[in-house]
């Protein structure tokens, strides 16, 4: 049975997140639309609680939009981390965003915590970015700036990341040259093919 490639991801961040003990975001998934956010949020929950050994180990939290009525401080079978507090004060291993959102995080000094295990450039490994093909002309570019100030702010070496854009819409095998290097200006990194 094939699996999409949210599902590879995810089982590699996992993997990945419980191969490493240390403190601080493995990986940030930016979403277009909170809506597709929200979404995959559930799934991974489900995912997570599914995995005996991520179960209590592995942490998502979500971060977009205004604040839910309800925070989850906890993770469960289908709710990942909300309350913006905890996140805050506990970051996940596995954070899920809009690239609006990551950009107040990164700028805001009530956020600056969220960082603090994440400032060697050592820890973030996945930077994940679905529907890429929606982030063109100038929301491209922001974007692009955005990956930057990211990876400045964390100290993160060129080619450090392993970037990562998902669209069911994005092109053929034809334009794989043109899609390599839309990628590379996207997130500021080399891609071969």
């Amino acid at each position: 049975m094939p699996i999409t490639s949210a599902q590879a991801l995810n089982n590699a961040t996992l993997h990945y997140g419980l191969q490493l003990a240390d403190k601080g975001i493995k990986a940030i998934l930016i979403y277009p639309m909170n809506a597709l956010a929200t979404d995959q949020a559930t799934r991974l929950a489900a995912l997570i609680h599914g995995n005996a050994e991520a179960r209590g180990k592995v942490t998502a939290g979500l971060f977009i939009g205004q604040p839910e009525e309800n925070p989850s401080k906890l993770m469960s079978a289908d709710r990942i981390l909300t309350d913006r507090m905890h996140l805050t004060d506990h970051p996940p291993d596995i954070l899920l965003t809009n690239y609006k959102m990551l950009d107040y995080l990164l700028m805001r000094p009530d956020h600056a915590r969220l960082w603090r295990d994440n400032l060697d450039g050592q820890v973030l490994k996945y930077l994940v970015v679905d529907e890429l093909h929606t982030f063109d002309g100038a929301q491209g570019t922001d974007l692009a700036c955005l990956i930057r100030r990211l990876k400045d702010r964390l100290q993160i070496p060129d080619n450090k990341l392993c970037c990562i854009g998902t669209s069911a819409t994005l092109g053929s095998d034809a334009s794989g040259e043109s899609l390599l290097g839309y990628a590379s200006q996207v997130f500021g990194e080399v891609f071969d093919e």
